[in-house]
């Protein structure tokens, strides 16, 4: 149990290169930030370099000298992925750390990708696959590699639509997002057991900051419609600031204690705020068949093939 772990208890990650996806705001930038903190070489990833540029001027403010970089990466396009990819591939560094964390939730009104695909999928989940996929030759290339997958405590009642994976007949925002953060910890448990089938050094975890204060609802569309303003009012009375409800993911990331397939969220009640300790996926999320034809759809939507046999080759 960890149920009085802070950033305190982080140890030195001097030397460690680490992806954040979606680092310029809430629980990215604050994991981003203490990452930077204890001696990471943190990558920004970043919808645009503005934005990156931002978020690298705080992290440098409060920690003179942190290295940190804004990269170009829109998890909801694929063209912009590949090119991250290809790009970092090309340097020829290793990669010991990636935090799959950007997300968008429950837009009011069904959108879709640049890729046409539904965007909280395309974004939460397809995005962070097809992300994965195309930098495993650099994270197997490393030490000790370690893939951290934001979910929520939200995947507990969904479901994942595969007669209308994109919810074209039957969109409502709440479905759509369930659907995305089911989908994260069914990647992430699939990815474990494939790691272990092959006795790789790859930890795949998983984590979540349960109703954390941040600007996900804020950002969204729908703001101002009823079911957005109770949710609001919700996780302003029981909700965690950005900075507790980093700390599941701060935690899945660096204490040497994690093992593959594990899942970190807050200990306090409805796992809904307090310290991090690990947490009970849903039935479903350990549901390994439905995992399986999940990845395979993942391949075939975005061209990707994530394989740590084929990438162990290439390294």
């Amino acid at each position: 149990m960890a149920n009085h772990w802070t950033t305190s208890d982080m140890h030195t990650l001097q030397g460690n290169l680490t992806l954040v996806t979606g680092a310029n705001s809430g629980i990215g930038l604050q994991t981003a930030l203490e990452l930077a903190r204890n001696g990471a070489h943190v990558l920004l990833g970043c919808r645009t370099l503005s934005k990156g540029a931002a978020a690298a001027d705080t992290i440098r403010r409060q920690v003179p000298g942190a290295t940190v970089d804004p990269v170009l990466l829109n998890l909801a396009s694929l063209a912009s992925i590949r090119s991250f990819a290809a790009a970092f591939l090309a340097g020829g560094r290793s990669l010991d750390m990636l935090i799959n964390n950007a997300g968008v939730m429950a837009f009011a009104e069904r959108r879709t990708s640049p890729d046409g695909f539904e965007l909280q999928l395309a974004t939460n989940h397809l995005g962070h696959f097809a992300l994965t996929g195309l930098l495993m030759p650099a994270l197997l290339a490393a030490p000790a590699p370690r893939i951290v997958t934001i979910a929520s405590i939200a995947h507990k009642t969904g479901r994942i639509h595969f007669d209308d994976l994109q919810l074209e007949h039957s969109y409502h925002p709440w479905t759509a997002y369930r659907q995305s953060k089911l989908a994260n910890l069914l990647f992430a448990l699939e990815l474990d057991r494939r790691a272990r089938a092959l006795h790789s050094k790859l930890l795949s975890v998983a984590a979540h900051p349960g109703l954390a204060r941040t600007g996900i609802i804020a950002n969204g569309p729908g703001g101002q419609q009823l079911g957005y303003r109770l949710y609001g009012l919700l996780s302003g009375l029981l909700a965690q600031s950005d900075i507790d409800g980093a700390l599941p993911t701060l935690y899945a990331a660096t204490d040497p204690s994690m093992k593959g397939g594990e899942y970190i969220g807050p200990a306090g009640w409805f796992e809904f705020k307090g310290p991090p300790t690990r947490v009970q996926p849903s039935a479903y999320a350990l549901d390994s068949a439905a995992a399986r034809k999940l990845w395979a759809i993942s391949e075939q939507l975005t061209g990707v093939i994530c394989s740590l046999e084929a990438a162990s080759r290439r390294d």
